[in-house]
């Protein structure tokens, strides 16, 4: 005899697969740094990193992007958005801003954007915000502030703070984006389609402005330093590639899809926790008091925006998946 879930088993379901989607999301794109660096040490321009990052993964996504063509008939300005904000906008907005403002200003500026979701669900879409959600946001900006620890390298830039603000704005389309035909079911476009044919529009823009025309490939070929550890170049490569990009991505969207958009981007600010410790254990770059309590503040914040429930009476879910987001990814349900 069958058992049948019941709708608020399936949605509890759901929402527990989208936060594992979420945090996965977040452990890869936050060990993308770590991996990096060493590389641009070794020699290589941060950009040249990027377009690697994003053309090696395009290649990997290649074959999904044969196979779900149709989305280019049916969703040119989707995967063109997407592309254009949530893989090169991020990148080079955020790259550009370092160039001015020190990183902790930049990565703090750039991980508003949970904020902006909710402003753009609150004011745009005209649905309501839970409190819980809210508070999640601010406890996230608030611990997030202590981990870069931002009051150390204050310094006043327009244009660095405008360009970190709209690798913000960026990634904001990222999130909304991968939320686009959730509640669509059987005719959702097919989230490894989206992103396969995202990373190759990225890989396009950055193409230009990057220019690897003047890469230094023999860094590929030879060895970076890990903390005092030889690794081979093309390694530190793969792993941003496969994981830091491909599975990122991938876990990324498919998270948003299972909660929400605001949710998503609240977990989504882990990234720069991970990032944080990651550089800790594998680069010697000590965590102080403040940076480790901002850890656990984000860690909260998190927990509060994913765990809170729709407003009573409301007639969409504004900050928990329900079981329609569960239901809604054809194929994605393994």
């Amino acid at each position: 005899m069958p058992v049948h879930m019941s709708e608020s088993s399936q949605g509890s379901r759901g929402k527990g697969a989208g936060l594992g989607l979420a945090l996965a999301s977040a452990l890869a794109f936050g060990g993308s740094g770590v991996a990096a660096k060493p590389l641009i040490e070794a020699g290589l321009d941060p950009l040249h990193v990027v377009w690697l990052r994003a053309t090696g993964a395009a290649v990997v996504m290649l074959p999904l992007a044969v196979r779900h063509r149709y989305l280019l008939r049916r969703r040119p300005a989707l995967l063109a958005g997407f592309g254009l904000l949530g893989v090169a906008g991020v990148q080079a907005c955020y790259f550009a801003a370092l160039s001015r403002i020190p990183v902790g200003v930049a990565l703090l500026i750039e991980y508003l954007a949970p904020a902006l979701v909710l402003g753009w669900v609150r004011f745009v879409q005209r649905r309501p915000v839970s409190r819980a959600a809210a508070l999640g946001v601010v406890l996230a900006a608030g611990g997030l502030s202590c981990v870069v620890e931002v009051w150390s390298g204050l310094s006043f830039d327009v244009l660095g703070l405008l360009l970190a603000l709209c690798a913000a704005c960026c990634q904001v389309g990222y999130f909304v984006l991968a939320d686009q035909g959730s509640d669509a079911g059987e005719e959702a476009p097919d989230p490894l389609g989206v992103i396969a044919y995202g990373l190759i529009v990225g890989s396009a823009v950055l193409t230009v402005v990057a220019r690897p025309w003047n890469l230094h490939w023999s860094v590929l070929t030879g060895s970076a330093h890990l903390n005092g550890a030889t690794v081979p170049a093309v390694v530190l490569l793969a792993w941003i590639v496969l994981i830091a990009t491909v599975v990122a991505y991938v876990t990324g969207v498919l998270s948003v899809r299972r909660l929400s958009p605001q949710v998503a981007g609240v977990v989504a600010c882990l990234e720069a926790v991970v990032a944080t410790v990651l550089a800790w254990v594998l680069l010697g770059e000590h965590l102080s008091a403040p940076q480790i309590a901002g850890g656990a503040i984000v860690l909260v914040g998190a927990f509060i925006a994913q765990s809170a429930t729709p407003a009573k009476g409301s007639a969409e879910p504004v900050a928990s998946g329900g079981p329609e987001r569960q239901l809604s990814v054809p194929g994605t349900s393994a």
